[in-house]
């Protein structure tokens, strides 16, 4: 004599609603008889919904219910029906490695020109005249000390240096003077790369 172990086979599939009410079923029976007093639900594997959750995929009509599993009914809601997929074209998208290298180049130049716009006084050349009380006049200007090295190596002699002070004076005091009411403003430039116009079909 010996001790025997009987293992009973369930032969019922348990099929759980929201509210927690049970009904079990006696297989064969597919997924589409269940639906068919539920109009509007769809039913979910508990074991698909233990490991994927939210992802779980609802039981198509013809997939058969096991018998000792539990099942989800639920009312799923429906997502519209998707139709071909949309196909849109926004300008280029393969940039190649010398198109980035430009775009950089002129993104890094227009940062530039923002910086010379707003130099501080003390940077920029400026000349100021005044009457001297002796009768002449006086002119003070203000240079960057690169632009005083660079005179100062291109010129022999003091009065070549003097002479070209004189000539930069003259031409910073030009650009200082304001524009005539009537003169025309000149036409100001972007200096991005122009962009793909974009397509979308």
């Amino acid at each position: 004599m010996g001790n025997s172990l009987g293992i009973r086979k369930k032969r019922t599939a348990k099929v759980m609603k929201i509210d927690g009410t049970v009904f079990r079923l006696k297989p064969p029976v597919s997924a589409g008889e269940v639906l068919k007093n539920h109009p509007g639900f769809s039913v979910l594997d508990a074991d698909e919904v233990k490991s994927l959750g939210v992802r779980a995929r609802p039981l198509a009509v013809g997939d058969p219910i096991r018998a000792g599993r539990l099942y989800f009914l639920v009312h799923l809601p429906r997502l519209p029906a998707e139709g071909n997929p949309r196909r849109a074209y926004s300008g280029n998208l393969r940039v190649s490695a010398k198109d980035r290298l430009e775009s950089l180049l002129l993104s890094r130049r227009a940062v530039s020109d923002l910086a010379v716009h707003h130099q501080p006084a003390a940077a920029a050349a400026v000349a100021v005249a005044e009457k001297s009380p002796e009768g002449g006049m006086r002119l003070r200007m203000r240079l960057p000390k690169a632009e005083v090295v660079k005179l100062v190596e291109e010129s022999r002699d003091a009065g070549e240096i003097t002479k070209k002070i004189v000539e930069l004076a003259a031409s910073v005091r030009s650009t200082q003077e304001p524009p005539t009411p009537g003169a025309a403003r000149k036409e100001k430039r972007t200096r991005f790369m122009e962009m793909p116009a974009e397509i979308i079909a």
